[in-house]
C-alpha cells in the first residue's frame, strides 16, 4: 500500500548531492543530507557506492560531511569536515584532518587536487572573525547571506601540501575569489575573482591565473574586466581557460566562455542554446563544465529543468536523460568515458545515476546506483505533476506546472505559487523542500507553479523580459492562467490562495496590491520596499543598477507604496537571518498591513538565512510548510 507525502516526512529525508567519481569510473562517493530530529539540525555525511551495482554505504558519520573529491590516483578523498579538510583513505579506516582550527581558524574550502596529487588548493575566508568583535565597513560586500556581517574579511587562495600540512595564501586585497582549478602541468592556478575593490558580493569579476611555488607568476586577470566570471576551469592542452560566465556585467544568461590566457576576447561555446549555462549553487541545480574526449559536458536549464549537454567540433547536443528529469550534479572520469549524475524525476527525490558517455548519442538510459527515497520512504507515492501552457493576450505563452491527487474532483481550492529569483524557475520534476504541495494536494487542492516572464529556460530574451518592470511585466503571467483555470471549472473562483518566496514574496505583496483576487496571501522572504532593499541587501545594488535601473521606478514598482489596496488575509513568513531580502522588508509589510487594518500575521524564525528553506533547522522548514497550509485552509473555506 502507497500513501501521499506529508509534512512529517520531512524527517525522513535522505537527499543525495554533489557527486564525486574515482578516476576509474568505479566508485561514486556523494554528499547525503539526512535530518536529526532530536537535535533540530541536518545531518551531512559522506556515502559510496560502486559502479558495477551492490548497495550504497557510509563512509563517514557527519554531522557536517561534505565536498568529497578523490585524489588523481584515486588513493584517497579528501573532503570538509565542519569547515576544515580531511583525509580518508580509499580502503577506509578513519579520517585525518588536514587543516584544523589552530592553523586554519576560518576554515578550509572545497578541495582541488593538483594533478600529482600532492596538494591541495581551495579558496576560504583569509581570517576569523570572533563574533563579539566590532565589524569594520569601509566598502561594499560587508555581508553575506548565511556568514551575516564579514565586513573586510575577503575569501583568498590557499594551497596546502598533504605530506606536511604546510600551507601557502596565493592571492589577498579587497577582492573575493572562488574555487579554483590546477593547470595540467601544476604550475599555475585559474580561479574566479572580483574586478574591483570596492565591490559588492555580486559584483563583476573574471578569470585569473596565478603562479604556484617559489619566484612564481603573481596574480593576473585573463578575462575582461567588466564581465561575470563563474565556475573556471583549464582546457587539457593548458591552452585556454574554460568559463561560466558572460564578457559584460549585467542581467542574462551565463555562457561557456573559451577565454584564451592572453586576455583577448572570450569565444562562446553555447550561445546557439540560447539557453543558461547552470555552474550549480543552492536553489541553483547545475554542475561545473567537464571534458571528455574532444567535448565538454555541462549543465543549462530547459524550460525549468537542469539538463546536460555536451558541445563539441559537431555542435551542441542533448544527454539521453529521461524527460521530464533535472540533474543537480555531475562529476565526469574523462578516462573511464563515465559520468555520474544526481538525478530527479517526477517519482522519486535525486538519486546517483551512472551516463555513459561514450553511448550519448544512443539514447542509452543510465544506470541508477542508489534508492535512498524507497529506503527511507518506500510507502510513499507523489501526486502527480501535468505540464500545460497558457497563452497571455499579448501572444507570451507561460509553462505551468499542475500538482493535484488523481481523484479530486474540479472545483476545488487553488493555491498559486511563484518561484524565486526572478531568473529561477519551477521544474516538472519532484520537488523536497515546498512539502505544502503535497498536504494541499492530499487535502483537494489543486497547485498551480507557473514559470513567468524572467524565468529561466525559455530563451535570453524571456530571460530578461521583466528588466525594469517587475511586477507590470509579469502579473498577467499569474491572472490569466488563473482565470483559464476558473473557466475551465477546475477550481474554485472564491477559493484562491497566492504563496511565493523571495522575488515569488515581491510579486505576491505586488500582486495582492492589485486585485481582490485571493482569498489568502502568503508571501515569504519578501522584498516590499525596493530602495531601502537597495542599500541592505547583500544583493541590492544588483536589483537597483541592473535589474530595475531608474531610482524613481524604484520607488513604483515597490508593493510599499501601494499597501493602501491590500485586502486580503496575509501571513508573512521570514528568515531572522536574512541578508538577501533583509527581514525589515518582512516587517514594513506587516506594520503597513496591520496599520490599515489588514488580517496579517508575521513570523520570523530566529538564526534562519534566506536559504534556510532549502537546508535550515527542520523545525523552521516544518513549521513554514503548517503555518501556510493552516492559512491557505482557514481563509479559503466556506
Amino acid at each position: 500500500m502507497t500513501r501521499p507525502l506529508t509534512i512529517d516526512d520531512l524527517y525522513r529525508f535522505e537527499i543525495p548531492g554533489d557527486p564525486a567519481l574515482s578516476p576509474d569510473g568505479e566508485r561514486v562517493a556523494y554528499t547525503l543530507t539526512t535530518q536529526d530530529a532530536g537535535n533540530d539540525r541536518v545531518i551531512r555525511s559522506i556515502w559510496e557506492v560502486r559502479g558495477g551495482g551492490g548497495p550504497a554505504r557510509r563512509l563517514t558519520r557527519g554531522p557536517a560531511d561534505t565536498a568529497p573529491r578523490w585524489s588523481p590516483d584515486g588513493a584517497w578523498l579528501a573532503f570538509l569536515r565542519d569547515g576544515q579538510l580531511h583525509l580518508l583513505s580509499a580502503d577506509g579506516g578513519e579520517a585525518v584532518a588536514l587543516t584544523t582550527s589552530a592553523d586554519r581558524p576560518a576554515g578550509a574550502g572545497i578541495p582541488v587536487w593538483s594533478p600529482d596529487g600532492s596538494r591541495i588548493a581551495f579558496a576560504a575566508p583569509e581570517a576569523h572573525r570572533a563574533d563579539s568583535a566590532p565589524v569594520v565597513i569601509d566598502a561594499l560586500g560587508w555581508k553575506a547571506d548565511g556568514a551575516g556581517l564579514i565586513g573586510s574579511l575577503r575569501r583568498q587562495l590557499f594551497v596546502v601540501e598533504v605530506e606536511s600540512g604546510e600551507f601557502v595564501q596565493l592571492t589577498e586585497g579587497d577582492r573575493h575569489v572562488g574555487s579554483p582549478s590546477w593547470s595540467p602541468d601544476g604550475t599555475r592556478l585559474a580561479y574566479p575573482a572580483q574586478t574591483t575593490p570596492d565591490a559588492a558580493v555580486f559584483g563583476p569579476s573574471a578569470a585569473h591565473v596565478v603562479g604556484v611555488g617559489e619566484n612564481a607568476p603573481e596574480p593576473r586577470r585573463v578575462g575582461p574586466a567588466d564581465g561575470l566570471a563563474g565556475p573556471v576551469s583549464w582546457f587539457p592542452d593548458g591552452s585556454a581557460l574554460l568559463v561560466v560566465g558572460r564578457a559584460s556585467f549585467g542581467v542574462g544568461h551565463s555562457e561557456l566562455l573559451r577565454q584564451p590566457l592572453d586576455g583577448s576576447a572570450p569565444v562562446y561555446l553555447s550561445a546557439a542554446l540560447d539557453r543558461n549555462v547552470m555552474g550549480g549553487g543552492p536553489g541553483y541545480p547545475g554542475a561545473i563544465p567537464q571534458f571528455h574526449g574532444d567535448g565538454i559536458v555541462f549543465c543549462a536549464r530547459d524550460r525549468g529543468a537542469t539538463r546536460l549537454y555536451r558541445v563539441d567540433a559537431a555542435g551542441i547536443s542533448a544527454s539521453p536523460l529521461p524527460a521530464g528529469t533535472g540533474v543537480s550534479g555531475c562529476s565526469v572520469a574523462a578516462k573511464a568515458g563515465r559520468a555520474a549524475v544526481v538525478l530527479c524525476d517526477p517519482t522519486r527525490f535525486a538519486e546517483v545515476v551512472l551516463l555513459d558517455l561514450d553511448a550519448w548519442s544512443s539514447g542509452e538510459r543510465p544506470a541508477r546506483l542508489t534508492d535512498h527515497m524507497a529506503r527511507s520512504m518506500p510507502e510513499i507515492a507523489l501526486h502527480p505533476v501535468t505540464e500545460r501552457e497558457f497563452s497571455i493576450s499579448d501572444g507570451t505563452v507561460v509553462h505551468g506546472m499542475i500538482t493535484r491527487a488523481a481523484d479530486t474532483p474540479p472545483g476545488g481550492p487553488l493555491l498559486v505559487d511563484v518561484h524565486g529569483g526572478p531568473h529561477n524557475a519551477w521544474a516538472p520534476h519532484s520537488d523536497p523542500v515546498h512539502l505544502y504541495h503535497q498536504e494541499l494536494a492530499s487535502l483537494g487542492w489543486t497547485i498551480l507553479t507557473l514559470n513567468v516572464r524572467a524565468s529561466d529556460g525559455y530563451g535570453e530574451a524571456f530571460y530578461t523580459a521583466a528588466v525594469g518592470a517587475w511586477g507590470e511585466t509579469d502579473e498577467q503571467d499569474v491572472l490569466q492562467p488563473v482565470a483559464a483555470l476558473v473557466d475551465e471549472g477546475l477550481v474554485d473562483q472564491e477559493r484562491i490562495a497566492l504563496t511565493g518566496y523571495s522575488y515569488g514574496g515581491y510579486l505576491t505583496c505586488w500582486l495582492s496590491t492589485r486585485t481582490d483576487l485571493f482569498a489568502a496571501v502568503v508571501p515569504g522572504g519578501v522584498l516590499v520596499a525596493l530602495t531601502s532593499m537597495a542599500g541592505t541587501s547583500e544583493e541590492g545594488h544588483l536589483i537597483a543598477d541592473h535589474e530595475i535601473g531608474d531610482p524613481e521606478r524604484m520607488t513604483e514598482l515597490s508593493p510599499l507604496s501601494h499597501a493602501d489596496a491590500v485586502r486580503a488575509p496575509t501571513l508573512i513568513l521570514h528568515g531572522g537571518a536574512d541578508d538577501t531580502c533583509p527581514v525589515g522588508q518582512a516587517e514594513q509589510w506587516f506594520h503597513a498591513l496591520r496599520t490599515r487594518d489588514v488580517p496579517a500575521q508575521l513570523v520570523v524564525y530566529p538564526g534562519s538565512s534566506h536559504l534556510f528553506l532549502l537546508d535550515g533547522r527542520p523545525s523552521h522548514r516544518e513549521d513554514y510548510s503548517r503555518r501556510l497550509v493552516e492559512w491557505v485552509t482557514t481563509h479559503t473555506n466556506r
